[in-house]
């Protein structure tokens, strides 16, 4: 446990990011619990919480990093602005009806109270 609270401990010294720290504890086998104890070790108040891990088509990649570099972004930086924008617009949406046409919004019952019959 020492070994890798001081590689923790270091790789911080050196200007690593505490989530490239993981991914590349995690990449040499390390478990998820034993890089949490290390974490909380130096810092009481850190817990892996928010953090996401999914797999991308090499196309899918390749169209979001050309997404990322249009915007300004980083990659991760870019995922996390979808993610966000998709949960404010889940949010905004809930309870309203989706209606692909405004027709149907004319012509709707439910709109005009009748009754089923």
């Amino acid at each position: 446990m020492d070994k890798l609270v001081n590689f923790v401990r270091e790789a911080r010294q050196k200007g690593f990011s505490d989530s490239k720290i993981q991914e590349s504890l995690l990449n040499y086998g390390w478990n998820i619990s034993a890089i949490e104890k290390a974490f909380s070790s130096l810092n009481p108040k850190f817990k892996i919480k928010n953090q996401v891990c999914i797999f991308l088509s090499n196309e899918l990649l390749a169209s979001l990093e050309k997404r990322a570099r249009k915007n300004m972004l980083t990659l991760n930086e870019q995922i996390e602005d979808i993610l966000r924008r998709s949960c404010i617009r889940k949010k905004t949406t809930l309870g309203q009806e989706k209606i692909d046409d405004l027709l149907i919004t004319c012509f709707s019952r439910a709109r005009k109270g009748r009754k089923p019959a």
